[in-house]
C-alpha cells in the first residue's frame, strides 16, 4: 500500500545533510512494512535488526566506540557486508537508550551510512532527542491513502480541486460510499486490506480486536501496575465517554469517586504515545491557543476509528440506522485527521454552553473553528457566535453534503478532511 511517508523517505535519502532517521508512531500502522519496502526498492540491500530482546545487538551498541567498528560488528551479526550508501540499516522496536546513543555517532561524524530507527514508544522521545538525529511521525492511513489502496486515485484529484475551488465534487456520492467503508475499517493497513478483500464484518472485527490487544500490550511498558490497570479502564470506557452528548472526559464514569490524579499518569501515557488524543477545552482565543487551554477539561479520542467501531459493538446495519452513532465515528476520525495534518486539538465552550467541537491554529497563527453538521440536531448558533465574539473570518463545517460556501463559511464533505493540511 502506498504511504505518504514514502516521499519523505526519498527526500531523506537524497538529503546531503542526512542524519539517522527516527520514525515514531503507534503499533500496527505500517512503520516496519513501509520502511522495509522503501529499503528493498531504493537500496541494493537491507540490513534489518529487530532490537527486541536482542542482547548481541545491544552489547555491540554498548561496547563499540567508533562507526567503523559498529558497522563491522553489525555486518558479522547480519552475515553480510553493510555497504556505504547502498545498504539501508533498519533498527526496529527501539526502546534502549544505549542503541540510540550509538546511532547518534552516525549523525555527529561524517559518513555514508543510511540508518532508520523505528519506535512505538513516543514517550521515550525526550530521552532519545538530539541534534544528531532526524525525526518523522507516522500515522494510520487517512482517507486519501485509503483511496489509493482501493485503486481510485482519480477521485483524490477531484476532491482536492473541489476543496481549493469550493465547487461541488461531481462524484460526491461515490466518495461518501468509500468513506463509509473507511470509517468502519479504520486506518490500520491490515483492516483496510480485509475491507478491500470484502472480508466479513466478523473477520474484520477479529482483526480489529487483535489490533486493540496489541495497543493494550503496549501499556505493559508503564512502570506502575496500578497505572496499567487504570489505563485499561480508560481504554474500556472511552466509547461510552464519546456516546455522551457532552463529550468531556469524566473520571466518575470509570468508578465512583474517580479523580484526575488517579488517572493522570495513565491518560498521559496513552496520549503521549498517540494511542488516544486529548482535545483541550478553551474559553478564550488569545493565540497561541496552548496558553488558553484548561488542562483539567478535555475530550479523549481514539487514534483509530475502526477499533472504536469494534469497541462500540457496531455492525454496518446498526451504524447507518443510527445517525448519532455515525456522527461519533465522523467526529473521532476528524480528530485523528486534524492531528495527522499537524494541528493540536482544542474545542471551545462558553459559560453559556455554546460549543465548537474543534478549533485549530495554523503555523501562520490563523485560528479556524471547525464544526460537524449533524442533521438530527437543530442548527446551532455556536459557530457564528464564536466567530462574532473573537472576530474570526474563516470557518469550516464538515457535512455529508457536497462542497459549498454559505454566509462566508466553507462547507466541506467529511471525506475531504485530509485536505485540511492545505490550510497549514
Amino acid at each position: 500500500m502506498e504511504r505518504k511517508i514514502y516521499s519523505d523517505l526519498l527526500k531523506w535519502k537524497k538529503d546531503p545533510n542526512r542524519k539517522p532517521l527516527l520514525i515514531y508512531g503507534t503499533k500496527q500502522i505500517g512503520k516496519t512494512y513501509t520502511t522495509i519496502e522503501f529499503g528493498e526498492k531504493e537500496y541494493k540491500t537491507v540490513a534489518y535488526f529487530n532490537t527486541t530482546n536482542h542482547q548481541q545487538l545491544l552489547t555491540i551498541m554498548q561496547k563499540e566506540r567508533t562507526i567503523d567498528k559498529i558497522i563491522a560488528k553489525l555486518s558479522l551479526l547480519l552475515g553480510e557486508t553493510i555497504l556505504k550508501e547502498d545498504t539501508l540499516i533498519i533498527l526496529d522496536n527501539v526502546i534502549e537508550e544505549d542503541i540510540v546513543k550509538a546511532i547518534k555517532k552516525f549523525g555527529k561524524e561524517a559518513n555514508d551510512y543510511h540508518i532508520i530507527m523505528i519506535t512505538s514508544q513516543k514517550d521515550r522521545l525526550n530521552t532519545f532527542k538530539g541534534e544528531e538525529l532526524q525525526y518523522k511521525a507516522m500515522f494510520s492511513m487517512d482517507f486519501e491513502e485509503y483511496l489509493k489502496a482501493v485503486g481510485n486515485t482519480e477521485l483524490i484529484d477531484f476532491i482536492k480541486t473541489s476543496y481549493r475551488n469550493n465547487k461541488p465534487m461531481p462524484f460526491h456520492n461515490i466518495a461518501m460510499d468509500y468513506y463509509e467503508e473507511y470509517i468502519m475499517s479504520g486506518g490500520l493497513p491490515e483492516s483496510i486490506q480485509a475491507s478491500i478483500q470484502k472480508q466479513t464484518d466478523l473477520k474484520l472485527k477479529m482483526i480489529q480486536q487483535k489490533q486493540l490487544d496489541c495497543y493494550k500490550e503496549q501499556l505493559l511498558h508503564m512502570n506502575n501496575l496500578i497505572d496499567i490497570t487504570r489505563a485499561n479502564d480508560v481504554f474500556n470506557i472511552l466509547p461510552y465517554q464519546l456516546l455522551k452528548s457532552n463529550r468531556k472526559f469524566q473520571y466518575g464514569l470509570m468508578r465512583t469517586g474517580g479523580r484526575s490524579k488517579d488517572y493522570e499518569s495513565s491518560i498521559d501515557f496513552l496520549s503521549t504515545n498517540g494511542i488516544c488524543y486529548k482535545c483541550y477545552k478553551i474559553s478564550e482565543v488569545n493565540p497561541p491557543l496552548s496558553k488558553c487551554k484548561d488542562p483539567e477539561s478535555f475530550k479523549l479520542y481514539l487514534n483509530d476509528t475502526g477499533i472504536l467501531y469494534m469497541m462500540m459493538h457496531l455492525s454496518k446495519i446498526k451504524l447507518f440506522a443510527d445517525d448519532n452513532l455515525k456522527y461519533i465515528l465522523y467526529e473521532n476520525n476528524l480528530a485523528d485527521t486534524i492531528v495527522s495534518c499537524g494541528y493540536n486539538l482544542y474545542y471551545y465552550q462558553s459559560e453559556g454552553k455554546a460549543e465548537v467541537p474543534f478549533v485549530v491554529q495554523t503555523r501562520a497563527g490563523k485560528v479556524i473553528p471547525i464544526e460537524i453538521v449533524n442533521k438530527n440536531l437543530s442548527k446551532a448558533k455556536s459557530l457564528s457566535l464564536f466567530m462574532s465574539k473573537f472576530h474570526i473570518t474563516e470557518a469550516i463545517r464538515f457535512t455529508e453534503d457536497n462542497f459549498s460556501i454559505k454566509k462566508g463559511i466553507k462547507y466541506v464533505p467529511i471525506y475531504a478532511a485530509f485536505c485540511l493540511k492545505e490550510n497549514l
